[in-house]
């Protein structure tokens, strides 16, 4: 659950619906939205304000990076999982205000000199954009 203005992200731990456990990490302010990585196990989430992401490993509820992703405002919606001919598996988000385009690298143990760092960015058509996706079959 991001706690927008806060900074903070609680974590919530659904095992035991009658006892439910949660954690709360600091992290940035301005928490916006985001999605999962293609694990499933790590969230990333936009700290759009202040041009950051927030990554979240969710098994362990333990922040693991905030960085800056060099575009105006990140807006990722869910972002989008692919996997990169050089970097391996990224997640992208767009920005608002700007035409970037901005690569996370997402794979701690097969290229874990590029996890959780951009890796590649990129300028697309238009003025920048609220959400990006990739196709299923793409």
């Amino acid at each position: 659950v991001n706690v927008k203005e806060t900074g903070k992200i609680i974590t919530v731990d659904y095992t035991d619906l009658k006892n439910l456990k949660t954690v709360e990490i600091e992290a940035e302010r301005f928490l916006h939205d985001g999605g999962f990585d293609s694990t499933k196990r790590y969230f990333i989430t936009a700290a759009n304000a202040r041009g950051k992401l927030v990554v979240i490993d969710t098994k362990e509820s333990k922040l693991v990076a905030i960085t800056e992703t060099g575009g105006a405002t990140p807006h990722p919606g869910r972002g989008a999982n692919f996997i990169h001919p050089v970097h391996g598996p990224v997640w992208a988000t767009s920005h608002l205000g700007d035409e970037s385009v901005a690569l996370i690298g997402t794979d701690p143990v097969g290229h874990p000199d590029q996890a959780w760092q951009i890796v590649d960015s990129f300028y697309a058509l238009g003025g920048g954009s609220l959400f990006i996706k990739t196709h299923p079959k793409s």
